[in-house]
This record gives C-alpha cells, structure tokens and sequence, in this order.
C-alpha cells in the first residue's frame, strides 16, 4: 500500500529518536532586541481540516461561528480553512462552476469512520469569512493543489473517478511492478500529474474563482508537489524530461530512478537522478510562479502562501523547493541537490509560508530537523526571509507516535510549541481545529502560550 510520504517519513524520522520529556527545558528563554520596547505581535494561524471537521460545519453556520469566537478567544488571529480538501477528492466548498461541490466526505464519529453527508447549498467558504471577520479574524482559503480523487470504504469521489477524459491525467506511479496509473493501485488520494498542461490550466481555472471572493484573505496551496517519489513516470513526462535535459533517456524509468524507489537517494545513483530531482523542482516553481500571477491579477491585496513539510533534507522526494533561490541547496545537500536545481526555490512568491513542524509531542525544543524549534529555525535559514511571513507549528493530535503521551503531557506540550515555533519565524501555526475539540483543556493550553509571546 501506497501511504501519504509526508506522514511516512515523519513517522520514520520520530522512531529514529527524539528528545525525551526529561530533555526539554522547562520554560522558554525568549530572544531580544536590547531595545526595552514591546515586539510586534505574532501572528497566530490554526487549520480547519476538511474532513475531521465536517460534522460539524457541513450543514451548521451557526458551529462555525461558535467556534471562530473560541478561535479568536485564544488569541489566533487567522484562520486557514480546507475549501478543496484531499479527503474529497479535490471537490470543492466554495463557488465555482468547474468542479462539483463536496457531497460527502469521510470523518471519525465517536470512534467510527463515518460517511458524513452535506444537505446544505449555502457557500461554505462564505460562511467562515462572515463569521471569522465578525470574531476579528483574518481568513484563508487552504487549497489541495493537485489532488483529483479520493477512495476508502466510504466510496470514491473526485474528478479523475468521475470523468473518463481526466482520468488520463492521473499521475503513473513507478512501482515494483512496473509503471502503472495511480487509478490502478491502491492509493486513497488520487493525484493528478503536475506536469501536464491540461492540469495545471483546470487548477489555475479553480484558483481564479477562488480569488474572486473579495473579502477573503488569501490562499495557502497545499499538496503543491508530486504525489510521491514514484510519480509522475507518464510518457507526457518523459518526453517533457527528456527536452529538460536535451537528450533521449535510454533506460526509462530506471536511468531517472529505480523502480519501486520511495525514500532517500538510490545507490547506485542513476545516471539522469539529479537533472530528475532538478527538474521536478522546476516544475512545482513554475507552476508557484503562475498560480501567484493568477491570483494578484485576480485581486492584488489577495495573500498567496504555501504550507510545506519541514523536513526539507527528505522533502525534494516530492519535487518542491520550499528554500530561498539564494539558498546555496547545492552545497548543504550534494548528493541530491545542483546548483540549478537552488534557482527553483520559491519561498519568494509567498506572503505566507507555513511551515508543519510536525515532530513528536516530546521533541519540542532543539535546533535541528524532527524538533519544533528546529524545524522553524532551520526554515528561516532556508527561506532566508523571502516570504513576507514564515509561519511554523506542530500536528497537536497526530504527535504521539509512542503511543505514551499522557493529557497532561499534550496539553503542556501545546503551550510549550507555541513559543518554541513562534520565535523562530514570525508567528505560529497550529493543525488541526478538531484536536482542540477533542480535548478541551488545549483550548486553554493555547489561550496560555499565545498570552505568553503577545
């Protein structure tokens, strides 16, 4: 089975070993100017994930400004809510004519993975700028990029289930046993292939009426990137590769990668590995470069951001380069990274970047990759203060990969990420809303740690 590569190799990196609770510092020692005077205020971010939350605001305007109050309450001050969400399929909450609205969606009810329909016709993304701007909060649209179906034991939904003529767009997977499209192996999230044209117009054309809302914030893009490793090895891509590099591949796909390959780079190395990890890159940053012109055209008070995984030594596996295009990549990551491949960062197209700082519970504090702190301060070198926000912050639900945390354990662990992220870069995420309505005591967790850096 095909798992979500960036949940996988965070899964793997925290079982290699993390900071014990006993490690952490008990409190954090906050930097400063010298100067006496007061710091600006963080700005505080919190993700409203598509599916986990649909129970209760699928049908319910009134739970969505109920809890855009509690948001505001603790002290975030904008909100990021999933209008294209990947357990949908890339069905959308938000008006357009180019793709269906979400019908249902699959979401844990008492336990139980549950079918959860929507009855409702009202504009779901309306409905949070109304009431997110009425608690003081600014509002984002978050936006699955290349995301285009969705399976479980619930049923399918998405266009690439759908339509015939889009299915041929489905990104193909290098598998053990041979290239094959993502339709035909088992993968919940259909992706489509970034790289052909055809995709890249019809998410360009759902972008453009998104922007359209005039009171919306911005757009953060998620799912900006391949689906894996092992994608996208269509014959579109090929030959488009092969242009890239001005030759013929003469092993396809095994000169670019092996077959099967998911983690880390391959050795032997192949011949074509680092004009395909190149190249890939250049791909997601020019696709970056004009979802952003699409948008500023649309409205240019609009904030285009991106939300990437921390773990930037593993991330390139996936295509993005989240860094700075003056970030020397070629130098700190030989084995995989050129001096080309530095030019298709794209941290300077965002306003805002976000960064998922998803270490363990326990591992809050520290300089390196799989911390919180780390993770935040290793991307603020990296992006090298291109985005006009750079934003990090931890999973608060999907963090006790030992299965050993106690409440007690969480609930000081969100007060503690809060200012371990916050000081590194220039505000807080946090994902997901739901987490805190699972457990109420983090509703004041946050309310703590946000008073303590504001």
């Amino acid at each position: 089975m095909l798992y979500r590569f960036t949940r996988l190799i965070a899964v793997l990196a925290i079982m290699a070993g993390f900071c014990s609770c006993e490690e952490q510092k008990p409190a954090y020692e906050f930097p400063s100017d010298g100067s006496g005077k007061p710091k600006e205020p963080k700005r505080c971010f919190i993700w409203v994930e598509g599916n986990a939350n649909f129970p209760d605001y699928g049908d319910s305007k009134e739970n969505i400004a109920r809890d855009m109050a509690k948001i505001a309450d603790c002290g975030f001050t904008d909100v990021i809510v999933d209008v294209r969400p990947a357990g949908a399929g890339g069905d959308v909450l938000f008006r357009t004519d180019k793709c269906d609205q979400v019908h249902f969606m699959g979401a844990y009810v008492n336990g139980v993975y549950t079918r959860i329909e929507r009855s409702s016709d009202w504009d779901y993304l309306q409905a949070f700028i109304d009431a997110g701007h009425a608690a003081g909060l600014r509002v984002y649209a978050g936006f699955n990029t290349f995301c285009g179906g969705h399976q479980s034991g619930l049923g399918t939904n998405g266009v690439l289930f759908r339509s015939t003529e889009m299915r041929q767009y489905a990104t193909v997977m290098n598998t053990e046993s041979g290239l094959k499209s993502i339709m035909d192996v088992w993968a919940d999230e259909k992706f489509f292939n970034p790289v052909h044209p055809v995709v890249q117009n019809y998410v360009i054309g759902l972008l453009e009426d998104l922007a359209a809302y005039k009171d919306l914030d911005g757009i953060i893009l998620d799912r900006g990137r391949f689906h894996s490793f092992q994608s996208d090895f269509s014959e579109y891509t090929r030959n488009e590769f092969e242009k890239y590099i001005g030759r013929a591949v003469d092993y396809w796909p095994s000169d670019v990668l092996p077959a099967g390959h998911e983690h880390y780079v391959p050795d032997p190395k192949p011949v074509h590995f680092m004009q395909w990890v190149e190249f890939r890159a250049k791909v997601i940053h020019d696709f970056m470069t004009r979802a952003r012109g699409t948008v500023k055209a649309i409205n240019p008070d609009m904030d285009f951001g991106a939300y990437v995984g921390g773990w930037y030594e593993q991330y390139y596996a996936t295509g993005p380069n989240w860094a700075s295009p003056d970030y020397p990549a070629s130098y700190h990551y030989p084995d995989w990274a050129t001096k080309k491949y530095e030019s298709y960062g794209f941290a300077d197209q965002l306003d805002v970047q976000i960064i998922g700082a998803y270490a363990a519970y326990n591992s809050v504090f520290g300089a390196t990759e799989w911390t919180m702190q780390g993770f935040c301060r290793l991307a603020k070198e990296k992006t090298k203060g291109a985005p006009g926000l750079l934003i990090g912050g931890p999973d608060v639900g999907n963090w006790n990969f030992d299965g050993n945390a106690t409440v007690d354990q969480e609930v000081a662990a969100v007060t503690q990420s809060i200012a371990a992220c916050a000081n590194e870069c220039d505000g807080y995420f946090m994902f997901d809303l739901v987490h805190l309505k699972l457990e109420p005591r983090k509703w004041d967790a946050v309310k703590a740690g946000i008073s303590q850096i504001n």
